[in-house]
């Protein structure tokens, strides 16, 4: 069976006689496992179903017994901290299992075992993005994701949903990268939103926080600014001071967005004070000061170098021993180098480094730094005589955005600048048809292609 294959009748039916097969502990086993949404290793079956007759020390040798006969195996080799070999469920194995285990009356107490498990999932993958792993913390959320995203809908809980939402707020914003540079913000957005619906009493500062950064990231600063504000006065009620650093570099961030450069520094250096030395969620400090970079990088070009060097030196403090880099922060340290080289002109060195930018965004998934870095190489394509080559890139652009965001999306004024130029020389160099023809075939190639290009 195909997954989200619909389950038929046959199918129930040879899950039923295979489950009245089993022994009491394979069956026990194969109840509680029906509350994966998706595929589980060991050490997942360990923490969600080894508890009480199914102790930790024996689930796995059960698990081994009952794989043969309900399970599929999972091939999503994964170099993080293996857990083992990975398998799934059918659906039609799930449907019994899940009956079974409500008419045992045990499905709220898996369930809560099940969020306390995904809870986990989630800080690791924090964890594993602010020291260095963040390759390895994005592969880890969009693995569990089936099962992170049911921990992060309230309603699929045991308790009423004003109970759940705790634990659903904590997962979602531990994995606040996954939307912002990873660039699944609509559905970060969406599943943010509907836990935040239905919490009662005053929402934690930090998903204030990640609410108005994905709106933010969504091309609405207007937005924004009063879940700021809501944002502020509840870190400042709870003594909160790493909330208070996050939202200083959001309004940073806000600023360079709107166009004030100067203003955005200031909140940065604030964040900067504000950190400490590896934040436990939220951007780095690397990040802050790639941001200072990128902000200093048209106006003061030695305050901008200064800003890379801090960031080179910051990272190497704290990375010492580490398995990465901050790759989110590089990818913009070097869209601020390319500009600065650009200054200096030195076009060629700056489109390597816009290169660089442009692929790292892509292997991160942000569309946002992925647009921006594009439109900076565009730009240099023009200065090289190549209209053909910098077209190809805003088409390419342009689709990009318009897969991504919907209709009210507008990109940051930093951006807007760079696009309003080569556009402008681009109608003074090709007519319409020409333009027309080279948008439509730098969207046909794609960013990732053309982001080989030389």
């Amino acid at each position: 069976m195909l997954w989200g294959e619909p389950v038929g009748t046959a199918q129930l039916a040879a899950a039923e006689e295979g489950y009245l097969a089993c022994g009491p502990a394979e069956r026990l086993l194969w109840e509680r496992l029906s509350v994966f949404e998706g595929a589980f290793d060991r050490r997942a079956v360990e923490e969600v179903c080894g508890y009480g007759t199914l102790a930790a020390a024996g689930v796995g040798t059960v698990l081994d017994r009952l794989a043969p006969r309900a399970l599929l195996p999972v091939d999503d080799r994964f170099d993080g901290e293996e857990g083992g070999p990975r398998h799934w469920m059918p659906h039609a194995m799930r449907a019994v299992g899940a009956r079974r285990l409500t008419a045992r009356g045990d499905r709220a107490t898996v369930l809560r075992h099940h969020r306390r498990w995904c809870v986990g999932v989630a800080r690791r993958a924090a964890a594993w993005w602010q020291h260095g792993r963040q390759l390895d913390a994005r592969d880890l959320a969009l693995r569990e994701l089936p099962d992170l995203a049911a921990a992060m809908d309230p309603t699929t809980a045991p308790l009423a949903p004003a109970e759940e939402t705790g634990p659903a707020l904590e997962v979602a914003v531990a994995l606040w990268f996954l939307w912002v540079a990873c660039g699944r913000g609509v559905e970060g957005r969406t599943r943010l939103r509907h836990a935040l619906a239905l919490h009662e009493g005053p929402p934690p500062a930090r998903a204030l926080w990640l609410a108005a950064f994905l709106e933010l990231e969504s091309g609405r600063p207007e937005d924004a600014d009063p879940l700021l504000g809501r944002a502020w006065a509840a870190a400042v009620r709870d003594g909160d001071v790493r909330c208070l650093g996050m939202l200083a570099h959001l309004r940073g961030a806000i600023a360079l967005h709107q166009g004030r450069p100067r203003a955005a520094v200031a909140e940065f250096r604030e964040a900067l004070e504000q950190l400490g030395e590896v934040p436990d969620f939220g951007p780095t400090r690397e990040a802050c000061w790639a941001s200072i970079a990128l902000c200093l990088a048209r106006a003061d070009p030695d305050a901008a170098r200064e800003a890379l060097e801090r960031l080179e030196r910051d990272g190497a403090e704290l990375r010492t021993g580490a398995a990465g880099r901050d790759l989110s922060a590089d990818a913009w340290a070097h869209h601020a180098r390319a500009e600065l080289l650009v200054r200096d002109g030195e076009r060629a060195r700056a489109a390597e480094h816009a290169r660089r930018a442009l692929r790292e965004h892509l292997r991160l998934g942000s569309a946002v730094g992925a647009s921006c870095a594009a439109e900076l190489l565009a730009r240099l394509r023009l200065l090289d005589g190549r209209p053909d080559r910098a077209a190809h890139l805003l088409g390419a652009v342009d689709l990009l955005r318009t897969s991504v965001f919907d209709a009210s999306y507008r990109p940051g004024r930093f951006c807007v600048l760079a696009r309003e130029r080569s556009e402008e020389a681009l109608r003074g160099l090709l007519d319409d048809p020409e333009l027309r023809e080279a948008y439509e075939e730098g969207a046909r190639r794609g960013l990732f292609a053309l982001s080989w290009e030389r």
